[in-house]
């Protein structure tokens, strides 16, 4: 290894709340930084020890920055390795993936400019990644470890271990959440250091609300025919949405609630049937988060639509309404002259309005998102259809015993399976996400 040696200065026992450690500081010969070894058990001439080798980072180990992954990788590899009651540590001074700490700040400034980490590294005239793993090797020799289950997503470490010799029999993935703040930062490990993370898998994390990093990593367009279609309910633990149809049951906690407005904000207009209305006179709006208030839509074929209805009082936007072709004139006249706007759309065989007509209106109309919560037969006959492209569905821990959202399943031509899963637990509730692919179902 070109010479370099490592010497072992000190150690010292070092309880922690994963465990009690013994944290070894390391002088090299090669360079005037203090790297470290963080050990538990004995791991002297044991084959196949779990260690995470990992490089220092400031802003997220001691300061616990959202902007990368690193500090919960470390914590996470803390718990892993006290879980087994053996394993090592190497923490390597290399900040910034080698860059150092200043450089560091400004990729920062540049990545809020719109760059990504990798770019930003290039324009300031480093590597994508400098980082050695020369030290690291040294230090688990000197430990007397030779072969190991390396704690890592990146296929660059394990090459660069095996190369300096150490024997890696096995990687072990290192999984931590996906927030607002380091979702592109995620992406681009994968997407340009070959790093080995299912994005569309990992735990998203409950108090960012991350449906925007859900939007960053799993983003999907809409179609020149129609919007992107999302179905959001709430149902309990058997499946069902309310005690009876027309009958409102409160179910959501406040932290999915939250959730859901803030799925709102995410989407240009959000659509309910009239039974909906009917049965909760909601406003759909966004109230428990910050956002953009989305247009509201409703079915109402025979524009049932009462003239007292709280939507006709939505803060920002003229709610639209859609009816039939046959719909009495009268009562658009009256509805219009309380504030909504009528779309006529075509109905049928069955004589509902027409799903397909209606998207393609409603994207003409500027609406690329849309967001359908219900009722019953909404949501049955959007998936009846094979309009649906993203199903997000709160579950409380509660039995009802009621009306459940998709009704004669047998109506489906096909029954999807949903692919992108995620899943987060917001209070007591279970948000469960996924994405269908209708050519796979």
């Amino acid at each position: 290894m070109n010479g370099i040696t490592v010497q072992k200065m000190a150690c010292a026992r070092l309880p922690t709340a994963m465990g009690t450690f013994s944290l070894c500081l390391y002088h090299n010969s090669y360079e005037n930084k203090e790297h470290l070894a963080l050990v538990m058990g004995d791991v002297d001439g044991q084959d196949d020890v779990l260690v995470r080798v990992h490089s220092e980072c400031f802003t997220g180990d001691v300061l616990g920055s959202h902007r990368c992954d690193c500090g919960p990788q470390l914590e996470r590899a803390m718990e892993l390795i006290a879980a087994e009651g053996q394993g090592v540590i190497v923490y390597l001074r290399q900040e910034g993936r080698g860059i150092g700490l200043l450089d560091k700040l400004r990729a920062y400034n540049l990545q809020d400019k719109g760059y990504d980490t990798v770019d930003a590294n290039l324009l300031l005239g480093h590597q994508a990644d400098a980082r050695d793993y020369t030290i690291a090797a040294l230090i688990l020799r000197d430990l007397g470890i030779h072969s190991m289950r390396l704690l890592t997503n990146n296929p660059l470490k394990i090459e660069s271990l095996q190369a300096l010799g150490l024997v890696v029999h096995e990687r072990v993935p290192l999984y931590t959440e996906v927030t607002n703040e380091n979702a592109a930062y995620l992406a681009t490990k994968v997407a340009k250091m070959r790093h080995m993370l299912n994005l569309d898998l990992l735990p998203i994390h409950q108090s960012g609300l991350s449906v925007d990093a859900i939007a960053t990593v799993n983003g999907r367009s809409p179609t020149p025919q129609r919007p992107f279609v999302t179905i959001s309910y709430a149902q309990s633990l058997d499946g069902s949405i309310t005690s009876r149809r027309g009958q409102p049951t409160a179910l959501s906690s406040h932290d999915s609630m939250a959730f859901t407005h803030k799925l709102r904000a995410t989407h240009d207009a959000i659509l309910v049937g009239i039974g909906t209305v009917l049965a909760d006179d909601p406003l759909l709006t966004v109230r428990l988060v910050e956002g953009k208030h989305p247009q509201p839509i409703i079915l109402d074929s025979q524009l049932r639509l009462p003239l007292q209805a709280g939507i006709l009082q939505h803060p920002t936007h003229t709610p639209w309404i859609v009816a039939s072709e046959t719909a009495v004139q009268e009562r658009q006249t009256a509805l219009e002259a309380a504030g909504a706007r009528i779309l006529r759309v075509p109905t049928n065989a069955n004589g509902q309005i027409d799903l397909t007509s209606l998207l393609a209106r409603l994207r003409l109309e500027g609406v690329n998102t849309l967001m359908v919560e219900g009722g019953a037969r909404v949501i049955t006959n959007f998936l009846a259809q094979q309009l649906v492209d993203r199903v997000v569905v709160t579950i409380a821990p509660v039995l009802v015993g009621g009306l459940h959202a998709v009704e004669t399943p047998h109506s489906l031509p096909k029954l999807p399976r949903l692919h992108h899963v995620r899943y987060q637990r917001l209070d007591d509730d279970l948000v469960f996400m996924g994405d269908i692919d209708w050519g796979a179902a």
